[in-house]
């Protein structure tokens, strides 16, 4: 009666567990891209007309006017314009305002197919989801400061590309001269040089700022491995990394001002980042904040410099860097090294076990070197991990090998002593240490696996080396789930199992079977087939289906991981086979084969 109760809450206990991990990973991302989809909508039919030219805008940090939702295109026709144009962004800022507040990023695409548009980064102040950097200066009683309404001149310069540098001039016609140079590199760095002379009679007092913002909370569903929202380094004299997701970002408002020797602060998205990056020799103050304004939270990660006084006949001039793009891993670095920007290439979220994350990504980023396709990179670094557990593993699959060999004498034992069951234990014990069995040996070479796989599915998740990473065949995006499904026979019928009446949702989420996930729930059932069974029929009926109920679960995980995993078991297959051949311990693939070729059963 003791066992069958033991038995009975470990099934409870593993079912609940599985339950979980079900829910977790795939019934609730798939509620909350339906509730995205629904409230974007929502969103939608409540925006207010559009008003052509009307554009709200904040004057500076802090200061936010009425949100008017128009188009992109009205938004760009509101206000002059200079286009930018370098060999990974397209735009235009705007010179009311003197704004960088329309990007794309022509190296990156919405989607793998060939047809799809560029990424949108930036988008005008207006337009719903608006996102733009501002820069400027700030100061108590000083009239004629130009703000976000302000019209600047195009001094210099047509158009912002690499090795040609714009200049904008504005004169506030109290004696104040503000001129501003905008460079950008053949990458993501803008540099803002802003001056200001002052040809009044009296010494004036200025601080330079920088703000990003961003308007509304994304519609795309929250992942809770990644990082989106805030995310800077501040502090001290020694910056430390500030991350605050939006949805808290929104709830708590923001944050205090923080004072920090140099640092950045910015928002970003999975794979995109806007950055403000001050002059790192002078102590700054950066602050992330959240202003409701018609109900719409607008998100704003700003800095504001060191006063300084200007006296009359004088100048002052101030550098900000700004980076938007890609975070692509080489090249933070790179900025982080030349520009001396502290922590910069956290913007990737390594996560909270970045010494394990980093390593793995470096060396999947040398396979990837190597062979030139990151498909093959994985499978190779997944060899390159049975490697370094070959050792241990070996020792562990030998061991359960012998458990399976000793299998028949196990059960004469449990027959022999089934109503004295602690002389059962005592001899089952003797039992393993005569043969030199460790009955436990088999959960070892998948407990030291999983922090790999954790580590790697945070590489694939978020590393943009990995966005729309091509593989084999059917394979276009390894950071994305198998686009193949059963329920179109992986794409031989012309049937989308999303718009199936009544089941359609189910079918594309919760049910997506494509073919990886089926291969890794072959290879999982083959390989736990291989390793003794459960002494106790309840956990038998468990291991059973432990392979069909992680099929699913694992369905709408990243192929890169699939691959990981299938190929892992794989190696896992190959190495029990070359044991249980060597001990002479019947095993599936021999009894397979017997069958195929009609050989009979060997007598035992």
């Amino acid at each position: 009666m003791k066992d069958e109760t033991r038995n009975t809450i470990i099934f409870m206990v593993c079912a609940v567990i599985l339950f979980v991990g079900y829910n977790f990973f795939v019934l609730e991302p798939a509620a909350k891209r339906r509730e995205a989809a629904a409230a974007q909508a929502q969103r939608a039919a409540a925006a207010p007309a559009a008003v052509p030219g009307q554009v709200g805008a904040p004057m500076r940090p802090g200061m936010q006017q009425p949100v008017v939702q128009i188009t992109r295109a009205q938004a760009l026709a509101a206000a002059p314009r200079a286009p930018i144009s370098t060999p990974a962004l397209r735009g235009s800022l705007s010179l009311r305002g003197a704004r960088i507040d329309d990007l794309f990023l022509t190296q990156y695409r919405e989607t793998v197919k060939s047809d799809s548009p560029p990424v949108e980064l930036l988008r005008p102040e207006g337009v719903q989801q608006a996102w733009f950097a501002e820069f400027g200066w700030v100061g108590a009683n000083v009239p004629g400061l130009p703000g976000a309404a302000t019209t600047w001149t195009l001094a210099q310069g047509d158009t912002l590309s690499p090795g040609r540098p714009l200049m904008l001039r504005y004169e506030n016609g109290q004696g104040l001269i503000f001129t501003r140079k905008i460079e950008v590199d053949d990458a993501f760095m803008f540099t803002v040089t802003d001056a200001v002379t002052n040809a009044t009679a009296q010494a004036i007092t200025l601080a330079p700022y920088g703000a990003v913002q961003r308007y509304g909370l994304p519609t795309t569903r929250e992942n809770q491995i990644v990082h989106e929202g805030a995310v800077g380094a501040l502090g001290g004299d020694s910056p430390k990394l500030k991350l605050v997701k939006f949805k808290k970002w929104a709830k708590d408002g923001g944050g205090p001002e923080v004072s920090s020797k140099g640092g950045w602060v910015g928002i970003t998205d999975k794979y995109w980042l806007a950055a403000m990056i001050p002059n790192q020799g002078e102590t700054i103050t950066g602050q992330f904040r959240d202003t409701k304004t018609t109900g719409t939270d607008v998100f704003d990660a700003n800095f504001v410099g060191a006063p300084r006084a200007v006296p009359a006949g004088g100048q002052s001039v101030n550098v900000t860097h700004f980076f938007a793009g890609a975070k692509t891993v080489p090249v933070l670095k790179d900025y982080q090294a030349k520009l001396g920007i502290p922590r910069f290439d956290d913007a990737v979220d390594w996560g909270m076990f970045w010494f394990f994350t980093r390593p793995l990504f470096e060396l999947l980023n040398v396979f990837f070197h190597w062979f030139g396709n990151f498909g093959f990179a994985i499978l190779a670094l997944t060899v390159a991990v049975r490697l370094v557990f070959f050792p241990l593993a070996n020792k562990q699959y030998e061991s359960m090998t012998k458990m399976k060999k000793v299998q028949p004498q196990m059960e004469e034992l449990r027959k022999k002593y089934k109503d004295d069951p602690t002389k059962q234990q005592t001899e089952l014990m003797e039992l393993y240490k005569r043969e030199k069995v460790n009955p436990v040996a088999g959960c070892l070479p998948m407990v030291f696996q999983i922090p790999v796989f954790y580590a790697l599915y945070k590489v694939l998740t978020v590393t943009i080396e990995m966005r729309h990473a091509p593989f084999l065949g059917w394979i276009r995006d390894l950071s994305d789930r198998d686009p193949t499904t059963i329920w179109n026979l992986f794409g031989l019928i012309p049937f989308a199992p999303a718009s199936a009446p009544l089941v359609g949702g189910l079918l594309d989420t919760s049910l997506h079977l494509g073919i990886l996930p089926l291969l890794y729930g072959l290879t999982m059932w083959l390989s736990m087939s291989m390793s003794p069974p459960a002494p106790d029929p309840v956990q038998q009926r468990v291991f059973q289906f432990m392979p069909l109920i992680f099929t699913f679960i694992m369905a709408p995980f990243a192929v890169g991981l699939l691959i990981y995993w299938t190929w892992s078991n794989c190696l896992t297959i190959l190495q029990q086979y070359v044991i249980m051949r060597r001990f002479k311990v019947d095993n599936p693939i021999d009894r397979i084969i017997r069958k195929v070729t009609g050989k009979p059963d060997p007598v035992t």
